[in-house]
Parts: structure tokens; C-alpha cells; sequence
């Protein structure tokens, strides 16, 4: 059943989330390194904001 809710997710998380989805590696895992490099180029995000939206993501 499908539900129609609202993404918990805010607009800059879920849009990070998509950037994320779009840089994963073809080969091996995403890093948080990696993560916040591409949060960084991406979504133009300072480090502290991307481990937030990192940490959100992965709860």
C-alpha cells in the first residue's frame, strides 16, 4: 500500500540524498569522506551541515 504522506525528509536533505544517489562509486563503498566531497561540490555545503544531513540519512 502506497501512502500518500509526505516525505519526511526536508528539501535540502532530499536533494542531498539525490546528489549522493548520483555520486555513488560504480565499485566499492561510499565514504563519509567521499559523502561530504560530494555534498561539498554538489550541494555547496560546509562540512558540519553535510555530517548533519549524513547522520540524518543514515538514522
Amino acid at each position: 500500500m502506497i501512502s500518500n504522506r509526505q516525505s519526511p525528509l526536508t528539501p535540502l536533505v532530499q536533494e542531498s540524498l539525490d546528489a549522493l544517489a548520483k555520486g555513488l562509486p560504480s565499485e566499492g563503498e561510499l565514504t563519509y569522506e567521499h559523502a561530504y566531497a560530494i555534498l561539498k561540490e554538489q550541494e555547496e555545503l560546509a562540512q558540519p551541515v553535510a555530517e548533519d544531513i549524513i547522520e540524518r540519512l543514515y538514522m
